[in-house]
């Protein structure tokens, strides 16, 4: 087979693959068109309808062009794996923003497909304008896509549609996951898919019932509960009012979510270990020992200058205004329980370097959170030590080094190259936008913040993020939530093949 045919079975294999992904998606669309019924809301419905059927025709599209590709699953591999996961986000961006698009609710098609990616990436910026009359379809739409982006859209084929076998393996790895919690992938996403539905249940029965305590009727309780508990467990800070935390006015309604948002953010391998019986899990894991760490510190820190402010003067305020916001940013969820201009206004440089910082550590590795992961800054902090203790110590000396993820591993090489290669490839991402705000007029400190909140699939906004902004920015925000959110490699995967496949085509027809 020469180069051009094995290229011809590869674009086959991602466009048989991709349109299963955006088959199993559009089945989805069947929910918010049965809450528009329900809800009488018969333009919506439309544009739901409109919606579906285009999706189905694109997903029957794509599988029909790479029908021979279900003879050749034994030929997937790893570049594959990580083109389809890359390839299936953009095609379902494009389409799930056309009911945003209908509705009337976006001010171009641009900001439609931000506030998809947005959902899909688990960040939670938004631009769709009015958000406080959004139809309950539409609403429950935009609160889906955070939900499902936070399992994975692959997850969710591997779960329903796509048969077990070596190709399902590369799928699930190109969507940034790489946790096995039993020997089968297709079995690993149900679990992940099981576990997700329980939480969804449990949670929204709590905050429905904490928002009829604080007033709120039970049919709007109980949309407020599933809507807030989605964004929490995604870790994606998409609320459906303008106001988002504030809205609710109430400490005991923050400190729920506060709750879900932190266990929305750890590993899904450490929720199994605990529901298989191995509490200890909790305490011996790299990721939640480097959390507790990490958001500590900050949380410290954060208090200890803004109490000075007098701004917080009580313990109340301290808890609601500077913690909530502090464990907001570094589990990436995205809530916010100040005004966006507030943080430049009151915060000061110390508090939104913290929040900053905190953004771009984010939560667990095969979690819903963003950022460069608690896994990657314990391998880095163990290899440091490792590395000053070598320095110390003889040259002779035999000492394994281990961490506790899951399972004892040995630190190698390796993996701390790979995870400082990860953390560097965030660095210039958060610089870039940096860069690119200062360049639009924004202050250095406002584009740095903006900039960490899109690196970091975070979702706090310090006022930067609006539909008036520069289109370049727009186009720079999505960007960088999708190679965030799916860590780099399966968007350079796709865009490596893509062009060796162009190559290879102009080679061809070269006279």
């Amino acid at each position: 087979m020469n180069n051009y045919e094995r290229a011809a079975r590869s674009s086959e294999i991602i466009s048989y693959y991709t349109g299963y992904v955006v088959l199993g998606t559009a089945l989805l669309m069947f929910v918010p068109i049965l809450t528009a019924i329900l809800s009488h809301e018969w333009m919506p419905m439309l544009d739901f309808l409109i919606t579906l059927g285009i999706t189905v025709s694109v997903g029957c599209l794509l599988t029909m062009l790479g029908r021979r590709a279900r003879y050749h699953s034994e030929h997937v591999q790893w570049k594959h794996g990580f083109a389809i996961a890359a390839l299936s986000w953009i095609t379902l961006t494009l389409l799930c923003a056309i009911p945003y698009r209908l509705s009337g609710n976006s001010l171009s098609f641009l900001d439609s497909c931000f506030d998809v990616m947005s959902g899909f990436t688990t960040t939670g910026l938004a631009l769709t304008q009015d958000l406080d009359h959004l139809s309950n379809a539409l609403n429950m739409w935009r609160h889906m896509l955070t939900f499902i982006g936070g399992q994975g859209m692959v997850v969710l084929a591997l779960t329903f549609i796509v048969k077990e076998g070596r190709g399902s393996y590369m799928l699930y790895v190109g969507e940034a996951k790489d946790i096995e919690l039993v020997p089968n992938v297709k079995g690993t996403a149900r679990i992940i898919w099981k576990i997700s539905l329980i939480y969804l249940l449990l949670g929204t029965f709590v905050l429905w019932i904490c928002g009829m305590i604080i007033g709120l009727s039970p049919a709007s309780s109980f949309l407020h509960g599933l809507y807030m508990y989605e964004s929490a467990w995604s870790t994606g800070g998409f609320a459906p009012n303008t106001q988002n935390v504030m809205f609710y006015h109430s400490f005991l309604y923050e400190s729920v979510l506060i709750v879900f948002f932190i266990i929305g953010s750890f590993n899904f391998g450490l929720h199994y270990a605990i529901w298989q019986g191995k509490r200890r899990e909790a305490l011996r894991n790299i990721e939640t020992q480097s959390f507790a760490i990490t958001s500590f510190v900050a949380t410290a820190i954060a208090v200890a200058v803004l109490a000075q402010t007098n701004m917080y003067s009580d313990a109340i305020s301290l808890f609601r205004r500077v913690v909530f916001n502090v464990l907001s940013a570094h589990t990436t969820t995205g809530f916010g329980s100040v005004y966006a201009r507030q943080f430049a206004s009151e915060w000061g440089a110390a508090g939104v370097i913290i929040l900053i910082i905190a953004m771009l550590i984010g939560g667990s590795a095969c979690s819903t959170a963003g950022g460069f992961k608690g896994l990657r800054v314990g391998v880095l902090f163990k290899g440091f030590i490792r590395e000053i203790s070598k320095l110390l110590y003889s040259e002779r000396s035999t000492k394994v080094y281990k961490y506790h993820h899951i399972k004892d591993i040995v630190l190698e090489d390796g993996a701390i190259r790979a995870s400082a290669i990860i953390v560097i490839l965030y660095l210039v991402l958060f610089s870039g936008g940096t860069l690119l705000g200062a360049l639009c007029g924004y202050s250095l400190t406002d584009a740095a913040f903006e900039s960490a909140s899109v690196t970091g699939n975070v979702g706090l906004s310090i006022g930067v993020t609006s539909a008036s902004m520069p289109t370049v920015m727009k186009l720079y925000y999505i960007v960088a939530m999708y190679l965030g959110r799916l860590e780099f490699l399966s968007v350079f995967a796709l865009i490596g093949m893509a062009l060796r496949g162009a190559y290879l085509l102009c080679k061809k027809h070269r006279p």
